[in-house]
């Protein structure tokens, strides 16, 4: 069987870049599929995947879009439609990669697509704004933005390179025979959060994990670090998490830029995962300034440190550190069994230890009272008079993830 790529492209305006993808694609060896996602003109050139059938995926006659045409209208049933199309032959094994192009609306509608499809699926995105802020077209997948430079409004001498660079992407992506495995042996992988402030201990945690005989996936806890953590979770790839950087709740709490969402921390309880959690960076919250080593004038009153001249990190204060606590509880609310706490009452990162720039006793002191308030009783607290980074209280909270992972041990699967 061919590889196959799948191209989305509206065909009414992207007519002759499409073809000329198509072709550079087959040229490669590859199987290549059009979908056309246009709607308002006549598409230019025959697609394999017509806009009509698109339009009935997404659960509205193509008839019934044209009659006032507009993107707003239409968009949403059009990506709803090859997203059910390609959901389907992915899961028949019939397709193999796919590209996007577009400028705003295209990228944000290709990318929508994109975003419903499981990491490991070769996704590349062709784009006129993919120079700028990314993150709402990547969200938390595996999305290759590719910047197309010039505008996608028709061929010329960049264009053809760009579009071929782009399909031999997807062709050599499509015929990688490296698989997504979500056991090892029996043994599941284990996602595990980190942070700069918490690097050294990460590191000695994946050392131990190693001679125990288990691989991790290290996630940055900015954000979409750990988004992405609880959707492989989701997805089966994840079998046991170490969350050893819990700042993405302070930082949802008090708009800082490592906002987690409002599922963080709560993915794993529901599903009954193995958890060994640490209030890693939760001391501090990450805000850009708009002078390079200025301070604020809302956080002049806080111990604070600058992680890079345009990201500060100031340190929360005691009241700020119980409700962070609270918040943490409320979210493991639902976590019935297999739940560790650890708590390094010398520091919750070397930023927050004796000798660090945010140390702050009464803080930390504020932050476990109202933990043990409030902290379900099914979780078991343990607290260590270390800073989160000793190798102590890194060896300690891995084995006992270790013992918790090897009460039930899941078959061995992939996908």
């Amino acid at each position: 069987m061919k590889t196959t790529i799948v191209i989305l492209a509206t065909l009414d305006t992207k007519g002759a870049e499409a073809r000329y993808l198509k072709g550079e694609i087959e040229a490669l060896g590859s199987k290549a599929l059009l979908l056309d996602m246009g709607v308002v003109g006549e598409p230019a050139g025959f697609p394999d995947i017509l806009r009509e059938d698109v339009a009935e995926a997404g659960g509205t006659p193509l008839s019934e879009l044209l009659k006032n045409p507009t993107r707003q209208k239409a968009s949403p049933v059009m990506v709803e439609g090859a997203t059910a199309l390609l959901t389907k032959k992915l899961s028949e094994n019939e397709i193999h990669g796919v590209i996007g192009m577009g400028g705003t609306q295209g990228t944000s509608n290709c990318s929508k697509v994109m975003q419903a499809l499981p990491y490991g699926f070769p996704k590349i995105m062709v784009s006129t704004v993919a120079s700028g802020d990314t993150a709402p077209f990547v969200g938390i997948k595996d999305i290759t933005m590719m910047f197309s430079v010039g505008d996608l409004l028709g061929l010329n001498p960049l264009t053809r390179k760009i579009l071929a660079n782009a399909a031999a992407s997807a062709h050599g992506m499509a015929e990688s025979r490296v698989t997504l495995e979500t056991r090892d042996e029996g043994k599941p992988v284990i996602g595990m959060t980190n942070l700069g402030v918490l690097t050294d201990g990460a590191m000695t945690a994946l050392d131990l994990f190693k001679k125990a005989g288990y691989e991790v996936i290290v996630f940055h806890a900015v954000g979409s670090g750990g988004r992405a953590m609880e959707q492989l979770m989701k997805d089966g790839i994840v079998g046991a998490v170490f969350d050893y950087a819990l700042g993405e709740i302070s930082d949802e709490i008090y708009g800082g830029l490592r906002a987690g969402g409002s599922e963080r921390l709560t993915v794993a309880g529901q599903l009954g995962i193995p958890q060994v959690l640490c209030p890693g960076g939760v001391e501090h919250i990450g805000v850009m300034v708009d002078k390079p080593d200025t301070v604020p004038p809302q956080y002049m009153e806080h111990l604070s440190v600058f992680h890079n001249p345009i990201i500060l990190a100031p340190r929360l204060q005691p009241d700020q550190m119980r409700r962070v606590a609270k918040e943490i509880a409320s979210r493991l609310s639902h976590t019935e069994k297999r739940a560790v706490f650890f708590m390094p009452k010398a520091g919750t990162s070397r930023y927050g230890i004796e000798e660090g720039p945010l140390y702050d006793p009464e803080g930390d002191a504020a932050f476990l009272e109202e933990l043990k308030t409030k902290l379900p009783r099914s979780i078991e607290l343990v607290e260590r008079d270390l800073g989160a980074e000793d190798p102590a209280f890194v060896s300690e909270a891995v084995e006992r993830l270790v013992s918790l992972i090897e009460e039930e041990t899941p078959a061995t699967t992939s996908v």
